[in-house]
């Protein structure tokens, strides 16, 4: 994945008065119990972007404020609000990703639910956002969401069928899709069809030749982990001998897929029903080598975006305010785990 350059500008939010807690300084719990997390009473944070100074942007999907989040659990900084979301069901800020040339232009991209879609919007901090693509359709459910910037300098964008599974086959719908459009939202509508036959994209993830993968949440099966390869077809709602078969499936209720993350020769494998982490090592075609090991189990909940940083430590986003989860006083929280129990040997790292 590119990495931009250089930290956003920082704008600090409103003080409470009755607070001595600066921006910056170390919260609550800091230095506490639990050294990897790195930042607690988040609201559902679902996308995630780092920066090359070690911290990273986070955003809410429910109330579509960006924070900027410290690897050393100082306070985290609210930099703005994304204006003009449609947070009902599971819809509202649920990507972002940074600008190939961040460190020239700043800019921010986002896929938003708002009144009338699904869209992809981009915009400086503090600055109002501006239509990238529109028109992506929007349901109670399966809104995708996913975001990246591929090494092809192309935005991949993760559609769901919105609860209509025809729209993941129909060649007239952007629903259920994977989509490939440039910088400035070319080309628009159908044309920027990558991939189809998807049910939900939740995550979209990078093999260290540019391979790009996505996670499937499908309601009631095996949720997916698929190769995405252009122009193919991938099974949903109707498979046949055309379609593309997955690399991984994940049976409920470990399923609930939310996040995907290469590194190390192995993919991580985020799920939220399933409130684990998922290992399996890659060889270097992708495919799957041995059994699937699991770790984090059950303990910090519904697990959903994963990002690996320079370090290859691993960023991880707590959704336990998502209305489905058991949220703790701490909740939702941003993880970031030093040693994640990745193998070698296969791919390489995002």
């Amino acid at each position: 994945m590119v990495k931009p350059e250089g930290p956003p500008p920082v704008v600090a939010p409103p003080q409470d008065p009755s607070s001595s807690q600066q921006p910056g300084e170390p919260g609550p719990g800091a230095e506490g119990e639990d050294p990897n997390v790195v930042a607690t009473g988040l609201s559902v944070p679902t996308g995630l972007a780092l920066l090359t100074d070690g911290s990273a942007l986070v955003g809410e999907r429910n109330t579509g404020r960006i924070l900027q989040v410290f690897p050393d659990a100082s306070a985290p900084i609210e930099l703005m609000v994304v204006p003009g979301l449609d947070a009902t069901g599971d819809g509202g800020l649920l990507g972002l990703a940074l600008s190939p040339t961040y460190e020239q232009d700043r800019l921010i991209y986002a896929y938003i639910t708002t009144a009338e879609d699904n869209r992809v919007v981009k915009f400086p901090i503090g600055g109002a956002p501006n239509p990238v693509f529109t028109g992506i359709p929007k349901g109670a459910t399966h809104n995708g969401g996913a975001l990246l910037f591929g090494l092809d300098g192309a935005l991949y964008v993760g559609t769901g069928d919105t609860g209509v599974p025809d729209f993941a086959e129909d060649e007239q719908s952007v629903a259920g899709k994977v989509l490939r459009i440039d910088i400035f939202g070319e080309p628009v509508g159908i044309e920027a069809i990558y991939t189809s036959g998807h049910s939900d994209v939740t995550a979209l993830c990078l093999g260290p030749d540019g391979q790009l993968f996505g996670t499937d949440l499908i309601d009631g099966e095996p949720d997916e982990v698929n190769v995405l390869v252009e122009d193919e077809e991938y099974g949903w709602p109707r498979a046949d001998s055309g379609t593309i078969d997955p690399i991984l499936e994940i049976d409920p209720p470990g399923d609930g897929l939310g996040g995907c993350a290469l590194a190390g020769g192995s993919i991580a494998i985020s799920s939220l029903d399933g409130q684990r982490i998922y290992i399996n090592q890659l060889d270097a075609e992708y495919a799957p080598i041995g059994e699937v090991t699991e770790f984090l189990t059950s303990t910090y909940g519904r697990l959903r975006t994963l990002v690996f940083d320079a370090e290859g430590a691993l960023w991880v986003t707590t959704n336990n305010r998502d209305g489905i989860g058991t949220p703790t006083e701490d909740d939702d929280r941003v993880l970031r785990i030093l040693s994640p129990p990745i193998g070698g040997g296969g791919g390489g790292t995002s």
